[in-house]
C-alpha cells in the first residue's frame, strides 16, 4: 500500500489530515487499537523545519495506543549549538527511544562487519592498538561534484556532509573498547567513550580542497554550478588528522578524508601496521589490513610472500576475502532497507544516540567555527584527480604513513 497525502510543515489541518488517512487506512486493513502496531515518521526534510514538523506529529499524528518512533536524517545541526538546540526540542517532544538519528554508514555491511572481524577473532584484536598499528586511514570518494544540488551543499560542505557523520562513525567502530555487550546501549556506550577522548582538530592538520573545470572544459568546477556564490570558499575536499588520547590509540594518527569530483567511487579503511623489527629482511614494505566498505564489498591483508619458483625475491601479495565471489549467492540488502528494519525493531545499536551527537559535533565545531570566521580559501585541484596538490604528501608528513617499496594492485577477483 502506497498512499500520498499533500500538507504543508507548519499547518495543523494538514497534519490533522495525514492521521485521519492513517486511521482510515487500518480501518480498512481491519487493524484496531487492540493490535500491536508501530507508526514510524521518517522525516528526511530540510533540518530547518525538524522541529516543526516533530511538533505537529506530536500534537495531530501522534497515537499513544500504539508504538511511535521517529527517525530523522541528517545533518542534525550546524555545530554544537545548533545541535544542542535541536537535542532539546525533539527531546521536548519525543522520549529519546523513540528518536532514531540515521547514518546509513551505520547500516553498510561491511560497517556492520567490524565489530565481528575485530572481536570473534583472537589474531585481530591482539594487534589492534598502538604496539603494532602505525596509522589508520578512512577514506570516502565520489567521482561526481555537487551535479545541480551545489546551492543545498554550499550551506553545509564536506565536513559536515560526510566527516562530522558517516566517517566520524565509522571511526567509532575501528576504535572502540569491546563493550559489555551486544545491547544497543552497550554498544553506543562504547562509541561514545571513543568520542570523548578525541581532541579537537586543528587547522594545521586539516587540508581543504574546492574542485575546478577540467582543462580540456568537459567537466565544470563548483563555482561554475548556477546555484553557488562565486566567491563561496566551501570546501568539497577535505582531509584531518584526529589523535584519540586513550591508552589503546595514544600516539596513533587517524586520517580522514572526503572529497567529491575525485577519481574513483570508494569508501575504505585501511590500517598500516609498523615496521617489522629486527627483520631478516630488509627495507620491507608494510602489512595493511583494508576494509573496503563500497563499491566492491571486501577485506584484504597486504601480505608479504616468496616470489614463485627458484627466486628468493619477495612480493607483496594479499589474504582476501571478496563478497561477490566468496558470497555470491547472497543479495547484500540496501543500508536504508537494514536501519528501517532495526527501526521496525526497536533496535538502537546501529542509530546515533544524542550524547555521541554532542561529541561529535565538540571535535568539528573549533575547526568549522574557524574556517569560516578566517575565511579559509580551499585549494584548488582538477575534477577528476585525486585530490588538492601535495594530497599524499600531507599524510605522509602528519602520519608516518609509508607507502609499498613493492610493485602491488589489488584488484577484485572476477
Amino acid at each position: 500500500v502506497c498512499e500520498y497525502v499533500s500538507g504543508k510543515y507548519d499547518v495543523d489541518e494538514d497534519f490533522a489530515n495525514l492521521r485521519s488517512e492513517i486511521d482510515r487506512l487500518e480501518k480498512e486493513e481491519s487493524i484496531d487499537s487492540s493490535c500491536e502496531r508501530i507508526h514510524v515518521y521518517y522525516m528526511a526534510l530540510p533540518p530547518s523545519v525538524f522541529v516543526d514538523v516533530a511538533t505537529h506529529i506530536k500534537k495531530n499524528v501522534y497515537d499513544e495506543s500504539c508504538t511511535n518512533r521517529v527517525v530523522i536524517e541528517k545533518p542534525f545541526g550546524h555545530d554544537l549549538e545548533s545541535s544542542r538546540q535541536l537535542s532539546k526540542d525533539i527531546g521536548a517532544l519525543f522520549d529519546e527511544t523513540e528518536v532514531f538519528r540515521i547514518d546509513h554508514y551505520l547500516g553498510k555491511e561491511m560497517v556492520k562487519n567490524i565489530m565481528s572481524l575485530r572481536f570473534a577473532n583472537v589474531f585481530y584484536e591482539a594487534v589492534w592498538n598502538r604496539h603494532y598499528i602505525s596509522n589508520v586511514q578512512i577514506t570516502f570518494k565520489e567521482p561526481f561534484g555537487t551535479e545541480g544540488r551545489g546551492g543545498y551543499f554550499d550551506q553545509f560542505g564536506i565536513i559536515r556532509d560526510v566527516m562530522q557523520n558517516h566517517l566520524l562513525q565509522v571511526l567509532c567502530i575501528v576504535a572502540m573498547n569491546q563493550p559489555q555487550s551486544l545491547n544497543a546501549e552497550d554498544i553506543r556506550d562504547s562509541k561514545t567513550e571513543v568520542l570523548k577522548r578525541i581532541l579537537p582538530i586543528q587547522l594545521e592538520d586539516t587540508m581543504l580542497g574546492q574542485y575546478v573545470g577540467t582543462i580540456d572544459g568537459s567537466k565544470p568546477g563548483y563555482k561554475d554550478d548556477d546555484t553557488v556564490p562565486k566567491d563561496s570558499n566551501t570546501p568539497t575536499f577535505a582531509e584531518c588528522v584526529l589523535h584519540v588520547d586513550n591508552d589503546r590509540w595514544r600516539g596513533v594518527p587517524w586520517v580522514i578524508k572526503a572529497g567529491k569530483a575525485l577519481n574513483e567511487a570508494r569508501m575504505l579503511i585501511r590500517i598500516q601496521f609498523k615496521d617489522m623489527p629486527n627483520s631478516l629482511f630488509p627495507n620491507l614494505a608494510r602489512n595493511e589490513l583494508v576494509i573496503q566498505v563500497s563499491p566492491k564489498e571486501s577485506v584484504y591483508i597486504k601480505t608479504i610472500v616468496k616470489e614463485p619458483g627458484l627466486s628468493t625475491n619477495l612480493a607483496m601479495s594479499e589474504l582476501d576475502l571478496t563478497y561477490k565471489t566468496r558470497y555470491h549467492d547472497i543479495k547484500i540488502p540496501d543500508a536504508y532497507a537494514t536501519l528501517i528494519l532495526d527501526v521496525l525493531n526497536g533496535d538502537h545499536s546501529n542509530f546515533v544516540r544524542s550524547d555521541e551527537l554532542d561529541e561529535a559535533w565538540r571535535i568539528f565545531t573549533p575547526l568549522l567555527h574557524q574556517i569560516e570566521s578566517e575565511n579559509i580559501k580551499p585549494l584548488p585541484y582538477e575534477y577528476g584527480s585525486r585530490g588538492p596538490e601535495g594530497v599524499y604528501q600531507f599524510i605522509e608528513d602528519r602520519t608516518g604513513y609509508k607507502r609499498t617499496n613493492l610493485e602491488y594492485h589489488w584488484e577484485a577477483p572476477q
